[in-house]
Formats: structure tokens, C-alpha cells, sequence
């Protein structure tokens, strides 16, 4: 038996998909119900099973192409099998469904807006999208005008390939350290860096398609191009290729993200000196590795490729790495690094950057010492600025603040018709903060009224073990003169901490002791950057820390510490001794 095999429509609203993976070359046998290929479609991989064995005779579409919804993309046949028939039909390209499907259009709205508005995106990083969507959902005409890949530095160049980088990090890590877990690996443990690379690619190629896919389905135009505001009402959109074309627009919202900081330090462009993008693709892992920022993006880093067998060395200006962090956890985590093989050398000044025989050399300052470490590469983790540059949002008179567009809790700037969101406002330089404003911004053009709420933004370092945190901080309560009280519980008596062989780390709750109304919550421990939105929650509900604890958290998880921790603000915790003196006075050490 012959058949046309052909895209298949996964969806009422499907409308085309991409093959991601043949598991079958052409002249190979095929079984009825195997796996032909992979089509991804949004943010979802679906296998193609063959429906009646043969042979994949011809193969009209290859791996990445994307191709409509029941046009063919192979024929499969008996071995001697006359096909012409087939492949004349393939080349008509119209291929009827053997299951008759319905060409009705399911279209998603929310609360539609009885005035239609022309809605401009400038960016579709992880705010951008995010308000595009939310926008068509409401019933705007929207259009997105990106110069690089959907998804912006984010998915691109940010927080999805760092964290590709860092779980292969810590398999790494885990499969090296098995035996502690009754497995034997016979043979030696390596880390095949191209690889590892192309695995990024890969997951970052799948997203960005998801982004595009997102996007088409909510019928919002892409625009390829750097945007340059014209006027309050209208902005040129100038190509790769010079051409330019102007868009009109009722509403604009900015969302250009942000650029790493290279701070005026001399040598710092001299080859070999990187930031965060040249880390992410380096061609190989160096041997060693100076890190100027000890930072949330310099401590990533330095826990990458110190797994991986990088020889990291930190140099931080101020006394303590990490500030956002509650001191208290910080240090644990410096002193987790310290046990790992990482350098910190904090409180120091660089001086300047030059070349040395083994690479580079980093001098600096500590009070009044001179010293220096010399690495194979440096890379310069101090912080991002806001990407306005060729904008011309001063020049249609948008107010910045240094560097950055002033905007209100609804994202509008003083000009009433244009929106700015995300790190190009330098309000809190998170994807996830970049897409809650994205929908705010979205929801007030289209008549709704949305604030931002900053008080419970969760914060997350991807180190091993995790961080997370929500609320104020112990040094926070003291700055603010509020009478608190403090429980913690440490991960070296929860059991599920035990069993993953991860008992690094604590749990620590901040609450008003007036009101017992919890204000701050911090992790430092596995999956902390997954149960960090139990705590955001909590916080976002003001919760009490008695609803935390008559909360009943299920067993074997770590999670429970979260409880334990609530009753250890009380001195009441069940699964560890008691502090007599009283909690505030509390020490955990990992």
C-alpha cells in the first residue's frame, strides 16, 4: 500500500508546523506505528506515527523546514512500487484530508474592546510578546517590531541558555558524584562542549519558534527591522537590508530590553575579555576563568564552569557578594562556593586588565593591597543598561532617567499614548517582571486599569543549590525599624533534601511580630527557584505565618521546610531542636 504521508492538522487552529526531527531516512523500512517524524507547532513536539508499513520511499520536506498543515512531506510504498502517481500529486500540492476537518476558526478573546486600536511593540523579548498577546487578546490590531530572533536576550542569550549550561553543569556534577549514591560508572565522566552547545541551540531554536507560533496564532504582525520613533503617533522601522517603512500607531509600547554594562576599565577590550553573550559561546570551556562582578550573573557563571572544571576566580567591589540577598543567606551561599574550589575576593577595586603568558591578568585593589589573578578569559559581569540608543524617545519628548524611560505603576510615560516596559525602564530587570508589565501595559491601552505591584517579585539565582527569595530582607526589617521575628529551618534535617543528596541550605522566614503577617521569605536549597511561588503567594495574600503552618504541606517534599520554618518563627518546629534562646538569635550554617 502507497500513501502520501502529510503535515498533519493537530489543531482546529493549526495552521502549518515544523519538522524537528526525521527518526527515518528515504530506503528505509518502516513498521505500521513507528515514529516517522517530529512536527513542533507553538510550544509543543508531537510525534507522526506511519499509519501502514512500507517503505519511505521520498522525502519532500527536511528537518527545520516548516510546512503548511496536509500539504505531503514524504511518500511511503512497497520497495518496486510504481509512485508516480503520488509524486504527481505531491506536486500539485493539494492533499485531501482523510478525515474531513472543519476550517472554522476558533479565535480567543478576552473582554474585547469596543474601539479598535492600532497597537505598536517595539521588541518581542519575554515583555514584549507577552503585551502583543495580551493586547490582540483584547482586540488591538498588533504589530511587533523586533531587529533580532523573538524572545529577546532573555530567551536568546539570557536566562534559558544559562540555565540549558547549568543543568548539564549539574548532571554533570551528579553523574561524577554517584557512587555517594550506590551507582559504579565504569569509564571516565567527560563533557562534550559541542554538544552541550548544540543542545542550547536546539532549546532556544524550539522557544523562538514557540514565541512565533504564539504570536501568528493571536494574528499579531511581526516586523523585522530597528524602530526609530517618528512622533508620539508613528515610527520607521529600518531593515537589514536599508530599506525603511513607516507605521502609524494609536499606542506604542516600548520594550527594548537591555545591554551589558562594560564599565571603563582599561583592557577590557582586549581579546579574551567577554560578557555574558561571549560566555555562552565560547568554543571551549577555558582551563580558567576571571569573573569581574559577584553579582546574580557572575555567580551563575562561576557555578557553570567551576562545574564543568573551570578554575574560577570572583573579584567583587563590594564586602559581600550577591546585595539583593539577605546577608545571612549570602553568606552561606559564599561559603558553599568557597567548599565548591571557587576564589571570591570581595571589597576590591579593579585597576585594569592586560595581557600576561598564561592569558590575562586582572589587577586589583583590596584596602591597600595590590593584587592580581591571571585567567585564560575574563568575563565582565557588572550589570545591564537600558537599550534606548537610536530610539529617539527623548527626541519626541519621552522623559528618561539616566539612561532609562521614566514610567508609572501602569507603564505609561508622560506622553498618554506610549507605554515603556521591562529592563528599559530599570525598574526591576526580570523577565518575569518584564511580562507581568507587558500585561499591564496591554490591559490600560485597551481600557482596563492594571498596576504593578512590586512588594512580591520573586527573586531566583540558578547556583547549586538555588536561591529564591520574595519580601524584604532581615536587613531590610532593621533599616524599616519593624519589630520582627525570624524562623528558619535548615535542609540538612528535611528528607527529601536527604534523599536527593542535597542538604545544603535553609529556609528563612521574616514576619511582623505585632501582626504575625509573614514579609519575607528566602531559600537557599534545591528546587528553591520552584517553590519560591508558594512564598510569593503568601506574601501576595499577606499571609500569616499561622496560615502558613496550618497549611498541610505534602511528605516526602522539600517544600515541607517552608512549613518548618513558619513554626520555627514561633519556636514550635517539629522536625528539628529548638532554639531556647529565642529565633531571632537563630544560626543555620550549611
Amino acid at each position: 500500500m502507497s500513501w502520501l504521508v502529510v503535515m498533519p492538522k493537530l489543531g482546529l487552529t493549526m495552521e502549518e508546523g515544523e519538522i524537528e526531527t526525521w527518526h527515518k531516512s528515504e530506503g528505509e523500512e518502516i513498521k505500521k506505528g513507528e515514529v516517522l517524524f517530529d512536527v513542533t507547532t507553538d510550544k509543543l513536539t508531537n510525534e507522526v506515527e506511519a499509519k501502514e508499513g512500507g517503505v519511505l520511499r521520498k522525502v519532500f520536506a527536511q528537518e527545520g523546514d516548516t510546512v503548511k498543515c496536509l500539504e505531503p512531506v514524504a511518500i511511503v510504498a512497497g520497495i518496486d512500487e510504481d509512485i508516480s502517481g503520488l509524486l504527481e500529486q505531491a506536486g500539485v500540492g493539494e492533499v485531501k484530508s482523510e478525515v474531513p476537518v472543519s476550517d472554522k476558526k476558533v479565535e480567543f478573546k478576552t473582554s474585547p474592546s469596543k474601539d479598535h486600536k492600532k497597537v505598536v511593540v517595539i521588541g518581542g523579548g519575554p515583555g514584549g510578546y507577552i503585551a502583543a498577546i495580551r493586547a490582540a487578546q483584547l482586540g488591538a490590531e498588533v504589530t511587533v517590531v523586533e531587529k533580532g530572533p523573538l524572545g529577546g536576550t532573555c530567551l536568546n542569550v539570557g536566562c534559558i541558555p544559562t540555565k540549558v549550561l547549568l543543568h548539564s553543569a549539574e548532571v554533570f556534577t551528579e553523574v561524577k558524584n554517584s557512587s555517594d549514591l550506590g551507582i559504579d560508572i565504569n569509564g571516565q565522566v567527560t563533557v562534550n562542549w559541542q554538544n552541550l552547545q548544540k543542545r542550547k541551540g536546539k532549546v532556544v531554536k524550539k522557544l523562538v519558534s514557540g514565541v512565533g507560533g504564539l504570536l501568528a496564532f493571536n494574528k499579531v504582525k511581526v516586523v523585522k527591522g530597528s524602530a526609530k520613533l517618528q512622533s508620539r503617533n508613528s515610527l520607521s522601522v529600518t531593515a537589514e537590508n536599508g530599506q525603511t517603512q513607516a507605521i502609524g500607531f494609536d499606542n506604542a509600547i516600548i520594550a527594548t530590553g537591555s545591554l551589558p554594562f562594560i564599565p571603563p576599565i582599561p583592557g577590557t577590550d582586549l581579546d579574551g575579555v567577554i560578557d555574558s553573550t561571549g560566555a555562552l559561546s565560547l568554543n571551549s570551556i577555558p582551563d580558567s576563568l576571571a569573573i569581574i562582578g559577584g553579582g546574580v550573573i557572575g555567580i551563575e557563571f562561576a557555578n557553570i564552569f567551576n562545574s564543568l572544571g573551570c578554575k574560577v576566580t570572583i573579584v567583587e567591589m563590594l564586602p559581600y557578594i550577591l546585595p539583593p540577598i539577605d546577608r545571612e543567606i549570602s553568606e552561606l551561599v559564599r561559603s558553599k562556593l568557597a567548599k565548591e574550589g571557587i576564589t571570591i575576593n570581595s571589597g576590591c577595586k579593579v585597576a585594569k586588565i592586560e595581557n600576561s603568558k598564561n592569558g590575562l591578568k586582572v589587577n586589583f585593589v583590596k584596602g591597600s593591597e595590590n593584587l592580581s589573578v591571571e585567567a585564560e578569559k575574563v568575563l565582565v559581569a557588572i550589570g545591564r543598561y537600558a537599550n534606548i540608543e537610536g530610539l529617539n524617545a527623548e527626541g519626541i519628548g519621552i522623559k528618561t532617567e539616566r539612561g532609562k524611560i521614566s514610567v508609572d505603576n501602569s507603564m505609561k510615560t508622560n506622553l498618554g499614548n506610549v507605554y515603556a516596559i521591562g529592563d528599559c525602564t530599570g525598574k526591576n530587570m526580570l523577565a518575569h517582571v518584564a511580562s507581568e508589565q507587558g500585561v499591564v501595559a496591554a490591559e490600560n491601552i485597551m481600557g482596563q486599569n492594571s498596576k504593578m505591584d512590586y512588594k512580591t517579585v520573586p527573586a531566583c539565582v540558578y547556583t547549586k543549590p538555588e536561591i529564591a527569595a520574595v519580601g524584604i530582607t532581615e536587613e531590610q526589617a532593621k533599616e524599616k525599624g519593624i519589630d520582627y521575628k525570624v524562623g528558619k529551618f535548615p535542609l540538612s534535617a528535611n528528607g527529601k533534601s536527604m534523599i536527593m543528596n542535597e542538604t545544603d541550605g535553609v529556609v528563612k522566614i521574616i514576619a511582623s511580630r505585632e501582626y504575625d503577617e509573614v514579609l519575607g521569605i528566602h531559600i537557599f536549597g534545591p528546587r528553591a527557584t520552584d517553590l519560591i511561588t508558594e512564598a510569593a503567594l503568601a506574601l501576595r495574600l499577606e499571609a500569616t505565618v499561622d496560615e502558613i503552618v496550618t497549611t498541610i504541606h505534602a511528605h516526602p517534599t522539600v517544600g515541607e521546610a517552608i512549613k518548618e520554618a513558619a513554626l520555627a518563627v514561633d519556636n514550635r518546629a517539629l522536625n528539628m531542636v529548638n532554639n531556647p534562646v529565642g529565633n531571632t538569635e537563630q544560626k543555620v550554617h550549611s
